[in-house]
C-alpha cells in the first residue's frame, strides 16, 4: 500500500484530484491560413492574377456604364411621355 501512495503523490495524481480543472484555452475568432507554403515573390509578380484583377474590373465598369445609359435612356423617354399632352390621343 505504501508503495502505491507513493506513486500516486510522485505523479501528482492528489494534487490534480485536489485542485479544480484549467479551464479550456480561449477559442481564436480569426485564424491564420496554412495554405501558404513558400513566401510571395515580389520581383516575379502573378501577371495572370493581375490580368484577370484589371480585366474583371474592366469587365465590371463596361457593364456599369452599359446599364447607366440604358437607365438614362429610359429616364428621358418617361419624361417625354409625361410631357406630351395632347388633346387627339386622350
Amino acid at each position: 500500500m505504501a508503495a502505491g501512495l507513493r506513486a500516486v503523490r510522485r505523479w501528482g495524481l492528489v494534487a490534480a484530484a485536489a485542485a479544480p480543472p484549467p479551464p479550456p484555452p480561449p477559442r481564436l475568432a480569426f485564424t491564420r491560413s496554412a495554405s501558404v507554403v513558400k513566401k510571395a515573390n515580389s520581383g516575379q509578380p502573378n501577371w495572370l492574377g493581375v490580368g484577370m484583377a484589371f480585366g474583371t474590373s474592366a469587365a465590371v465598369w463596361a457593364f456599369l456604364i452599359k446599364e447607366h445609359d440604358e437607365d438614362v435612356m429610359e429616364y428621358e423617354k418617361r419624361q417625354q411621355e409625361r410631357r406630351h399632352k395632347c388633346t387627339g390621343c386622350s
